[in-house]
């Protein structure tokens, strides 16, 4: 079952083009490096300077290894810890972690029906 993160933050407004550069290659490092996706969300509505990364994963163990390669690496750590430090307003970082629902187990007695019509 997926695994969903999702991190809202806000980028200073006179850090924005580095915050961007910057969010661009940890989303490519992430990506071509770890086995997860990333993406990078920008708003179209509400507050202009706050961003977001969503991070999918197969399931929790797999978030959980992740993030414990992620943090072990020196060159994502040489990649985050500058972004958050100088290109983020403090404390606005908020995650929230998801699950995709799974799809309804078919019961026998709606094929059986199925079936009888």
């Amino acid at each position: 079952m997926s695994v969903f993160v999702y991190q809202t933050f806000v980028i200073k407004q006179d850090k924005f083009k580095e915050a961007i550069d910057n969010l661009r290659e940890i989303k490519k490092f992430r990506n071509e490096n770890y086995n997860h996706h990333v993406e990078i969300l920008t708003p179209i509505s509400g507050e202009d300077h706050t961003y977001a990364l969503l991070s999918t994963y197969d399931g929790l163990g797999e978030m959980e290894l992740e993030n414990k390669r992620l943090f072990d690496d020196e060159e994502y750590i040489e990649l985050i810890g500058p972004f958050f430090l100088e290109n983020i307003s403090e404390a606005s970082m908020y995650t929230q972690i998801y699950r995709g629902l799974s799809d309804k187990k078919k019961d026998k007695k709606d094929d059986n029906k199925k079936k009888d019509k």
